[in-house]
């Protein structure tokens, strides 16, 4: 696992240390592990999203079928996965 520092404010480090001392995380590092996974599942919905509203606006209809929906959980499982193990 490689190491980072970072320099916060201290209204910022003292939200930090609020989370860590509050019993939710075991340190800092998870704290911010915790909020860098959330913001990449938020751009990751974002993206789906705008993906989603760009096939519906297209005039190139496709049909949606269970296995389709079970292929597309599969791939965002996947790559959620190995994303998962590379910042483990």
């Amino acid at each position: 696992m490689q190491t980072m520092n970072i320099s916060l404010p201290d209204p910022l480090k003292q939200c930090v240390e609020e989370q860590v001392s509050g019993g939710g995380y075991s340190s800092a590092s998870e704290y911010l592990r915790e909020l860098i996974r959330a913001d990449q599942k938020l751009k990751a919905r974002e993206q789906l999203e705008k993906s989603m509203l760009e096939a519906l606006s297209s005039d190139d209809p496709i049909d949606i079928t269970p296995q389709m929906w079970e292929g597309l959980r599969h791939k965002i499982r996947a790559r959620a996965e190995a994303r998962n193990s590379k910042t483990s």
